[in-house]
């Protein structure tokens, strides 16, 4: 029999603590090994007992889950999914939280409508699930470039014929989950100025996408946003998918541009890498190069293949340099990829494959 994986559920609110416990019980994988109001309750639990996954709260009295992170981590490091508010400082730290070594990002589940809690549930369980497969490790940076100027997806996007390309212009779309905040700082980071367009999707929270693209947008050479409906795509410019929304590949004559929609959880997960896969085969064919890196399950394999079949240059992430190595493997085993490679090999590749 398989074993469970076995949770400690951190946050000093009892409501939070009884909501998760009731959510994670429900799946037949899962085990809550404890609850804990707070770190130091946390800290004593841990002397007997030690999880596979934590999920902590960043705003506790006594102590914070980030002073919390920190420590874990240098004595006995755990994978850990942080549970956060929405509130912009909530925002900020949870991202501090993935620096310092968390695995995943949720929101606090909310009353809501019974299809919001079935999502907030299917999400929390998935994460929780990738945390448990998680590696963390420490990767360095790849350099800056140095170039010369020059459900499935059927829910969103039907499948159909490539269309007649009239621009030659090449587009890179990439997608990431459990991970993949750290490997997309370093991809982006060593992007050169005037690079190709580029669009991403990452799993994440709605809200916390924002606050991710605007950190990378200080560190980068190049522009970095969260999506907005119609925004062209433009070289020197990365794009990442809102959280809650699925981003797709659209063209008009010879530009590119993105649209933002909502729609059903595909592959599930809004956005899903295979919704902006499958719209790239659709729109761009052969002028599109498309990574996909670490992060657990299978969203993005199939949307892969319909890219390698279009024409498209597809790349993935090699095992030794992923997190989770579920999503790279699920599209090579699909059949869909070109070339594994590290993940500091991946930015150059693809601005070398653009001309």
């Amino acid at each position: 029999m398989p074993k469970k994986i076995r949770v400690l559920i951190v946050d000093d609110s009892a409501v939070v603590r009884q909501t998760l416990e009731g959510i994670l019980s429900s799946d037949p994988d899962i085990e809550i090994m404890g609850t804990a109001s707070d770190p130091y309750v946390a800290a004593e639990r841990l002397k007997t007992e030690v999880p596979d996954v934590i999920t902590l709260d960043i705003e506790m009295p006594r102590m914070d889950g980030l002073t919390f992170l920190q420590k874990l981590m240098k004595q006995r490091p755990i994978p850990v999914v942080i549970c956060s508010s929405v509130a912009e400082q909530g925002t900020n730290n949870a991202l501090k939280a993935l620096e310092y070594g968390a695995v995943e990002i949720i929101t606090k589940p909310k009353v809501g409508t019974k299809k919001f809690l079935e999502e907030s549930s299917i999400r929390l369980i998935d994460k929780v699930k990738a945390a448990a497969m998680a590696r963390p490790k420490s990767i360095k940076a790849a350099k800056p470039i140095k170039v010369s100027p020059k459900l499935d997806a059927d829910a969103v996007i039907p499948m159909g014929k490539p269309q007649t390309l009239t621009t030659t212009e090449k587009v890179c779309l990439v997608g990431a989950s459990t991970g993949g905040t750290e490997a997309l700082r370093i991809f982006l980071e060593a992007q050169p100025p005037g690079c190709p367009p580029i669009a991403i999707v990452q799993h994440m929270p709605e809200h916390f996408t924002a606050a991710f693209a605007s950190r990378l947008n200080t560190i980068c050479r190049i522009s970095v946003k969260e999506a907005v409906d119609g925004d062209p795509m433009l070289r020197g410019q990365a794009l990442i998918a809102p959280g809650d929304k699925h981003m797709l590949l659209k063209r008009s004559g010879a530009r590119y541009y993105v649209e933002v929609k909502s729609g059903p959880l595909v592959s599930r997960h809004r956005p899903s890498v295979d919704v902006l896969f499958r719209s790239g085969a659709r729109y761009g064919g052969a002028n599109v190069v498309a990574a996909i890196m670490t992060g657990m399950g299978d969203d993005g394999a199939k949307g892969m293949k319909e890219l390698y079949d279009a024409g498209a240059y597809t790349l993935a992430q090699d095992e030794a340099t992923s997190v989770v190595f579920g999503m790279p493997q699920e599209a090579i085993k699909a059949g869909g990829v070109h070339k594994i490679m590290p993940l500091q090999r991946i930015a150059g590749e693809m601005v070398r494959s653009c001309g």
